[in-house]
């Protein structure tokens, strides 16, 4: 039979194609609350690693201390790239950091806060500073008109409240 035809382990070549993590090009602006998740992500990332160090040095282990070797490398890079923005004290425009409410025309509210890319999470209401609403939001004021571009058709909002 042809060694072509033959199933290697899948793990035996394990770890030798992990390719890095992009990092995005655009400034890493991080709220208060990203860094120290970043932080934390670090330390719990270091810790993984040095469990793994403790158990038999197998493929999978091999793979996943790579892995996280890996991902350390990202967040060292994010960490060490990390510019602090400290809330600011103009609530009538929204900029970096800033909870915004905004309210469609069937009265309906939405809470966003712009984030850093690493703290954008949609389920928090998170939005990177580089998404297109965050996009469209920043430097906006109270009352202000934005439209909301999304999946199933464009939407008019209005800046209804901006908090730090």
């Amino acid at each position: 039979m042809s060694r072509a035809f033959v199933k290697e382990n899948d793990l035996e070549h394990a770890g030798i194609d992990i390719p890095e993590r992009p990092v995005s090009q655009s400034p890493n602006y991080v709220t208060p609350n990203g860094l120290k998740q970043l932080k934390e992500t670090m330390h719990l990332i270091e810790t993984e690693i040095r469990s793994i160090k403790e158990l038999e040095d197998s493929p999978e282990t091999k793979q996943n201390k790579m892995k996280l070797e890996r991902d350390l490398r990202y967040y060292f890079k994010r960490l060490e790239t990390a510019i602090l923005i400290e809330k600011h004290e103009d609530n009538n425009k929204v900029l970096f950091g800033a909870h915004v409410t905004l309210v469609d025309e069937n009265e309906e509210s939405y809470i966003f806060q712009i984030v850093g890319e690493d703290e954008a999470d949609i389920k928090q209401n998170k939005l990177s500073y580089v998404s297109p609403l965050a996009k469209e939001l920043i430097g906006s004021s109270i009352g202000d008109e934005v439209i909301w571009k999304r999946a199933d058709g464009n939407k008019i909002v209005f800046i209804d409240s901006i908090n730090y």
